[in-house]
């Protein structure tokens, strides 16, 4: 049964599939700590927060933010020194841990129902947001750099 495709191709193949496959897990994982971040906030029972807008937004920033965030392309060793790609990488592992702490406080408060502070739920909104940018930063920094590179 040939083909065409040897076994260099078809582990490439494989191996393109297993990523799609595991970048698209962590993309639903971003989304599903989107929803619990939004559900915590609803529940806080802000009008802003209370919209399906604002949950549809978080769940895709999540995903996005996951998605880029958390499989950040290597520079090449040419063109970058070893703290810029380790900078890099750096501001895609903080932003990755904000979003969790923040998810993680969300789920407690909602399986044990707390509603935290109104100050609290500021932090852990804020610290949501500002970690999926972060992850999205590191991703988009990561491709740029690649592009770069083969441009």
């Amino acid at each position: 049964m040939s083909n065409g495709i040897g076994p260099a191709e078809d582990r490439t193949l494989a191996s393109r599939a297993a990523h799609v496959i595991g970048r698209t897990g962590l993309a639903m994982s971003g989304a599903v700590s989107g929803t619990f971040v939004a559900a915590q906030l609803v529940r806080f029972s802000a009008e802003l927060f209370d919209s399906i807008g604002f949950i549809a937004l978080m769940i895709g920033i999540g995903a996005a933010g996951f998605y880029l965030g958390i499989d950040i392309p290597q520079p090449p060793p040419d063109l970058a020194g070893p703290t810029k790609g380790n900078l890099v990488e750096l501001f895609g592992a903080n932003g990755t841990f904000l979003a969790a702490i923040a998810t993680l406080i969300s789920v407690w408060a909602i399986v044990f129902d707390e509603i935290p502070s109104r100050i609290w739920q500021f932090a852990i909104g804020s610290w949501w947001v500002l970690g999926v940018v972060m992850q999205i930063g590191a991703g988009a920094a990561g491709r740029l750099r690649l592009g770069r590179k083969a441009a």
